[in-house]
């Protein structure tokens, strides 16, 4: 029985944790233990089968860390065919009578992707496509994407397993205690990409003990039309002279894993801390319970990296001002690949409300592949709503899609035979939303029955496809009054019909009702009521018209979705100040920024080249100290206050962090930066002997920076004699030291111990997913820092004599 077969009708029980096993076994702290099946292939032929003895279904190859920015192609070869001939070996020795398969087991690549860090997105495919082709190789029986902590990287692993071989794919992410990833995303947001990209479960594992993860699992229930898989870690990891143990004993771990299964989750194991002896206590109530069936949710959703948008709940507002229909400024731009004009663009329309934002750069005279690729990328630098997609070149909207950080809008398909040849496959392939005009060969239907014929027509066709109706919103074409004056009737009536009939969602241009007529806003606005009414899911608007802003907000006071008309009020002395032109210039009336803000609020938002633009025209009459100390601090702080309070995401941090950069590098250029401002001291930084792990490091190295400290980065795998000398050599105030893996957390506990002898007014902070507070404590380290912010906060205490 294959895999797949197996699981439409048991609960699948995986394996649990490696590291802290093979330490027991001799281990040693900075080893890699991915080499171990190679060099120890009886331990872990052992390791797995005691696994497969306790009763699990899956064993995972011990192949965690191994891909090519870490191991040779020979080696890594030798590694994974090693890896999984151990697993099959032990599934053989094995005596236990259940079902027994291998999964290839794949982690992060130890790196943030661009432009967050350096590692190139088709790069990162590429590496872990290496992994997936060897374990296709090498007769791996399904895939595990696991303990990844940012959207983006686990698009590129899934993307990678898809294209280079049909294994089933299960990807689970690591979540932190609020529920989200790293980088911002939430349960919602990675079940719709990874099930819009076809992978066969998805779900949570390791950071968190079960009953931590709880929330998580019901979030991914409730929305995942695929099954569920939760592996938690055995609770919170502690050091008791110096070995490793975890605070969730077998008993309380296959307690509180089993309410999970009773939740509906479908496969469970364990992550850090766990043992055959936990798995076998899990087994035993696995097998007393009846797996609750895969429910389809029919949910229609987009994503980005921070967020999930879904259609029928409220009318969603869609932006469409990033078009150069129409907009004489808006064409300039394109023509002078002026990006930060695109970007302020985006930025503005989330200010006024929109929930997505249209991303249309066609026009004859430029690369519109490149463009729109370019502004797909760096609207998702400036922005977190998800993004519409609208091109007719299918080429662009290939390039788009595959680079886009979530689950995309695509604009547009219609019943045209060739239309649908050339834009379903790529909605399979990428998962996204479709936006689906009915039309075809024959034109625009006249009436709206002939337009919900064109809609049956496309669902149809899309079936084969494999693409489900809740991927696809229906355009039933607003055409211009001003030609035909049946011509709104016949829209809202295609509108109505498609809800009732079809159940399908539905989604349209509203302003192209008003073409040719005076006074387009009151039209526009009328029309938006009167199909929101009809029961229109989405519309793409101006949201800096007041004539559409007052309509939408009116509407969800009245229909009850504002509570106490909050939202209205807060809007309505607002509807004055902003205005469109017919020719589609934006002005605005009052609240434009000051020259003292604006490079403060360009910090804040992202944009790069404003905001050097902003540093060298202050430098004209402004101390370089008094604009660091008053608008680049500044700015940087409100920044890291929204991310400690959880209302900015690592991205948005980073990004700012990066602007902040370019403004200090026109101060630096002009010989009046760094050399003449403040020094806040030394800072040694490392990731321990034996973990290769830096996207922690780089992330507090990039705000130490901005804050005026010399950082000294020692890079990854650093031996602690390294370390120590650093220290002694810069007389450095402070040391920070990161670990991801339970396998190199001793090494960070000697890495303490040497520099506590040898340097001892030396601070140390330490990070990582597998440090806790307490672990800290005992490790001997001076402070746990859960995230970069906090790891700058203890620093300026420390520099200021606080």
């Amino acid at each position: 029985m294959d895999f797949i077969e197996f699981s439409k009708d048991n609960v699948i029980c995986f394996d649990g944790g490696t590291g802290t096993l093979l330490q027991e076994r001799g281990l040693a702290p900075g080893e890699h233990p991915e080499m171990w099946n190679i060099t120890h292939p009886d331990v872990i032929t052992d390791v797995h089968r005691a696994y497969f003895d306790a009763g699990s279904n899956v064993v995972c190859t011990n192949t965690f860390g191994a891909n090519s920015l870490k191991f040779s192609a020979s080696e890594l070869e030798e590694i994974i065919k090693s890896a999984i001939n151990n697993a099959k070996n032990a599934a053989k020795q094995s005596k236990a009578p259940q079902e027994k398969f291998v999964a290839l087991d794949i982690g992060p690549s130890g790196k943030l992707l661009k432009p967050l860090g350096d590692l190139d997105f088709e790069d990162a495919v590429s590496v872990f496509a290496l992994t997936v082709k060897l374990g296709v190789k090498y007769g791996a029986d399904l895939i595990l994407i696991e303990t990844m902590n940012d959207c983006y990287e686990t698009k590129a692993a899934l993307l990678a397993a898809k294209e280079n071989g049909s294994l089933p794919v299960i990807v689970s992410n690591a979540y932190g205690e609020n529920g989200k990833l790293m980088t911002g995303a939430p349960p919602e947001a990675m079940a719709a990409l990874a099930e819009g990209m076809g992978a066969f479960a998805v779900g949570a594992n390791c950071s968190l003990g079960p009953e931590q993860l709880i929330h998580v699992a019901e979030k991914l229930l409730s929305c995942a039309s695929v099954p569920v898989i939760i592996k938690p870690n055995a609770g919170l990891p502690k050091s008791v002279d110096g070995k490793t143990f975890f605070d969730v004993d077998e008993k309380e771990f296959s307690e509180e894993t089993e309410k999970l299964l009773k939740m509906g989750v479908r496969i469970v194991g364990g992550c850090c801390g766990t043992t055959p002896a936990y798995i076998k206590a899990l087994k035993e109530k696995i097998g007393k319970i009846k797996p609750v069936p895969v429910e389809k949710k029919n949910i229609t959703v987009v994503s980005s990296y921070a967020c999930a948008v879904e259609f029928g709940k409220e009318p969603v507002l869609i932006g469409e001002r990033i078009n150069p229909t129409g907009k004489k400024r808006f064409k300039q731009a394109l023509l002078e690949n002026d990006m930060g004009y695109i970007l302020s663009e985006g930025i503005g329309q989330q200010e006024k409300g929109a929930k997505i934002l249209d991303v249309n750069v066609g026009l004859p005279e430029i690369d519109e592949k490149k463009l729109l690729t370019e502004a797909v990328k760096e609207l998702q630098t400036v922005v977190d709503l998800p993004l519409q997609i609208d091109t007719a070149d299918v080429k662009a909207m290939e390039s788009a899609l595959r680079i886009y950080n979530g689950k995309a809008m695509i604009n547009s398909v219609n019943g045209k035979k060739e239309s649908m040849e050339a834009v379903f496959p790529l909605v399979k392939k990428y998962g996204g939303v479709v936006v689906a005009l009915t039309l075809d060969e024959n034109g625009i239907p006249e009436t709206a029955r002939g337009r919900v014929e064109v809609a049956k027509k496309i669902l149809k066709t899309a079936e084969k496809y494999g693409i489900d109706k809740k991927d696809i919103v229906f355009d039933t074409l607003a055409l211009t009054v001003s030609a035909d004056g049946k011509a709104a009737g016949t829209t809202l009536e295609a509108v109505k019909r498609v809800k009732e009939e079809l159940g399908a969602h539905t989604s349209l241009g509203v302003s192209n009702v008003s073409f040719g007529l005076p006074s387009r806003g009151t039209v526009n606005g009328l029309f938006f009521a009167l199909a929101l009414e009809n029961g229109l899911s989405a519309a793409i608007i101006n949201p800096y018209s007041a004539d559409i802003m007052k309509t939408y907000l009116a509407y969800m006071a009245l229909k009850g979705f504002d509570v106490n008309c909050e939202k209205y009020i807060a809007a309505a002395q607002s509807f004055s100040e902003t205005v469109i032109s017919e020719n589609g210039a934006k002005t605005e009336e009052n609240g434009k920024e000051s020259d003292e803000n604006e490079l403060k609020n360009a910090i804040i938002k992202g944009l790069k080249d404003k905001a050097a633009l902003c540093t060298k025209k202050l430098l004209e009459k402004t101390p370089a100290l008094d604009i660091i100390n008053e608008q680049i601090i500044p700015a940087l702080n409100t920044v890291g206050e929204g991310f400690e309070n959880k209302t900015v995401y690592l991205p948005q941090l980073l990004i700012s962090a990066e602007t902040a950069k370019s403004a200090f590098e026109v101060i630096k250029s002009a010989q009046v930066g760094k050399e003449n401002g403040e020094n806040n001291g030394n800072f040694i930084l490392a990731t321990v002997k034996g973990d290769i792990h830096d996207i922690g490091k780089n992330i507090v190295k990039l705000l130490l920076q901005n804050y005026g400290y010399n950082v000294i980065d020692l890079g990854k795998d650093v031996p602690p004699e390294k370390i120590v000398e650093k220290v002694l050599e810069y007389h450095a105030p402070l040391a920070g030291l990161s670990a991801l893996m339970t396998t190199t957390v001793p090494a960070m506990e000697e890495t303490i111990k040497m520099l506590k002898k040898e340097a001892p007014w030396c601070k140390i902070v330490v990070g990582g997913a597998v440090l806790t507070k307490d672990y800290a404590d005992k490790i001997g380290a001076d402070k746990y820092a859960k995230d970069a912010m906090e790891t700058v906060r203890f620093a300026q205490q420390i520099t200021n004599g606080k």
